[in-house]
């Protein structure tokens, strides 16, 4: 038994605050790509989570590794919020719109990940697998909430939405003029059955 697990399977204090460290390190990392994008000098993203350079290197041997990390935190984090915004929104269409941003906040650092992971071919496959399976479902929940209260169309599917909020947030990383949030506002505005 080491000092991270009581014997009986529950976690300590200690590997809570490991695993905390290591996600503001993952979240550091993730601002770090969306502003400097996914070059930026391990450095920076030591001093943005407040660590040393060894911290980084000792939990993400190569870059690969770090990208790979944040990608997978970044879809765990975007898939635990639909649940929680449909609990505490006013309502479903609400809490789907608050998920849409959170989509669309994710995509914006998706793009260099995707590009850096195909780049480096390190099972990007795999990783656009484990972006379906944790996000279709959620996307589906919260569609199907709104549509059940009445809000929106009961005819939209959850790729189909994401696929579409996708595409509109394509050249948002190269265009500093073009703000996806506007147009992916008007289409998730016009799932709205009218009154």
């Amino acid at each position: 038994m080491n000092d991270s697990d009581d014997g009986a399977g529950r976690t300590t204090p200690r590997r809570k605050d490991a695993r905390r460290n290591k996600e503001a390190l993952l979240d550091a990392a993730a601002a770090v790509f969306v502003t400097k994008g996914v070059e930026a000098p391990v450095r920076d993203i030591a001093a943005a989570a407040g660590v040393g350079v060894g911290t980084i290197y000792r939990h993400f041997p190569t870059r690969a590794d770090l990208i790979i990390a944040v990608y997978r935190h970044q879809v765990d984090a975007c898939a635990e919020a639909g649940p929680a915004l449909l609990e505490s929104s006013a309502s479903a269409h609400a809490a789907l719109e608050q998920w849409i941003n959170l989509f669309v906040d994710f995509l914006a650092t998706k793009h260099g990940l995707a590009g850096a992971l195909q780049a480096a071919n390190t099972g990007f496959d795999t990783l656009h697998a484990y972006f379906l399976d944790r996000l279709v479902p959620v996307c589906t929940r919260l569609l199907d909430a709104a549509a059940s209260a009445g809000e929106i169309r009961s005819d939209i599917e959850a790729y189909e939405l994401m696929r579409g909020v996708g595409n509109l947030c394509v050249g948002a990383d190269t265009d500093a003029g073009y703000d996806p949030r506007r147009l992916v506002g008007i289409l998730v505005a016009g799932l709205r059955l009218p009154r």
